[in-house]
């Protein structure tokens, strides 16, 4: 089995995932039936240390649906459904971003989609710009798409800080706006939480080179942070450079709440009213649950 590390010490407090990559096809190095942890693994464990819930996030069409899919059968998933903006380049360059963008809204409709994202723009994959015209493109396209359907908003913010902020001012943002993993600094920090954005924190914020995301960290009020994993990617201090899951999301909270100098179920407590603030109740919708080889059928029909 991948190099996963060992499950760390639960929460008193359980908290949510608000940005993880559970699908077999994101890395599947990593992740799926090559020898890394299936989802249901992965919540399984993530249940067993405090993590109630996670929204998985798609990149492209295929991952979307899939995280539409998982969620509306999975009580501990929520689904945000987009492309990515690295790849909304590479579409419109193919000439099938609008088609994408449909598929996407498509999805938009479903009861536990509760965010479009991640989108946004990343001006350091893609320095072009043409490519960074289609991203702008696509933005604006997800923004609108989660104001229709009053869905929270999962921003990708790479090298573009200020476009980001300056797109967001002139076509409004959306009502619950996420930075997910957050990447900026502590001007940067309150400029975001200022206009009552959300910023989530993943694994980078261990990281011993990151303090300009601990100095962000200690100027937001805490009602504006949430925190993630961006699995099965920046893993948190001690285990950087190993595969990351959802389980592993109590080493960063336990250092937030160090550097924060307050108690850990304190923080847990007001990060976990935040993400439901958000996102809403991981169950005000019921899941469908896929029949069992036990369950009645109709006449006619065969169990699985």
């Amino acid at each position: 089995m991948s190099d996963y590390p060992p499950l760390p010490e639960a929460l008193v407090v359980p908290v949510y995932d608000n940005h993880t990559h559970l699908e077999p096809s994101f890395d599947p190095e990593r992740v799926g039936d090559d020898g890394g942890l299936g989802y249901l693994e992965q919540l399984d464990r993530a249940s067993s240390v405090g993590v109630r819930g996670v929204v998985q996030v798609g990149t492209d069409l295929a991952s979307s649906r899939w995280s539409a899919e998982v969620a509306a059968r999975e009580p501990r998933v929520l689904a945000a459904v987009a492309l990515h903006p690295n790849d909304a380049a590479e579409l419109a360059e193919a000439g099938q971003l609008d088609e994408h963008l449909a598929g996407i809204a498509e999805l938009a409709s479903q009861p536990r989609v509760r965010a479009i994202g991640e989108t946004g723009l990343d001006f350091f994959r893609t320095p072009s710009p043409v490519g960074q015209d289609a991203q702008r493109r696509s933005f604006e396209a997800h923004i609108a798409l989660a104001k229709q359907h009053d869905l929270a908003l999962q921003i990708h913010d790479r090298d573009a800080h200020a476009e980001v902020v300056e797109t967001l001012d002139r076509v409004g943002a959306p009502e619950r706006t996420v930075f997910h993993c957050f990447s900026g600094d502590a001007e940067f920090a309150k400029l975001v939480a200022d206009r009552g954005w959300y910023l989530s924190f993943a694994g980078t914020v261990t990281f011993k080179n990151a303090q300009n995301l601990r100095d962000a960290l200690a100027v937001i009020p805490r009602s504006r942070i949430l925190i993630e994993t961006d699995a099965p990617y920046l893993t948190p201090t001690p285990f950087r450079g190993r595969p990351n899951s959802s389980y592993l999301i109590p080493h960063t909270l336990r250092f937030m709440a160090a550097e924060l100098g307050t108690d850990a179920s304190m923080l847990a407590a007001q990060i976990s009213s935040n993400t439901e603030l958000v996102y809403g109740h991981w169950d005000d919708v019921p899941v469908v649950t896929p029949p069992g080889p036990f369950d009645e059928h109709p006449e006619g029909t065969t169990g699985p």
